[in-house]
């Protein structure tokens, strides 16, 4: 949930909708369109905020200043 809340909070205003669909056995995997931006597993545990709220400005606000938490791109595979 908390990630859930921080981009709905950094992002209220462009985005339509932000969802969480719960599962089990510590799985994590945030999607955007389809498309996996972070998992647990591959990506080595769980993520930083930031890190989140950069992936999903990259895919669905492109042309969007960084925020003041931006860390250095990261690239998404």
């Amino acid at each position: 949930m908390f990630y859930v809340w921080r981009v709905r909070s950094a992002h209220r205003d462009d985005l339509a909708s932000v969802a969480r669909k719960p599962a089990t056995g510590g799985k994590l995997i945030i999607q955007v369109n389809e498309r996996v931006i972070y998992e647990r597993k591959r990506d080595g545990g769980f993520p930083d905020a930031p890190i989140i709220k950069q992936r999903v400005r990259v895919l669905c606000l492109p042309g969007r200043s960084p925020g003041h938490d931006d860390l250095p791109c990261t690239p998404l595979s």
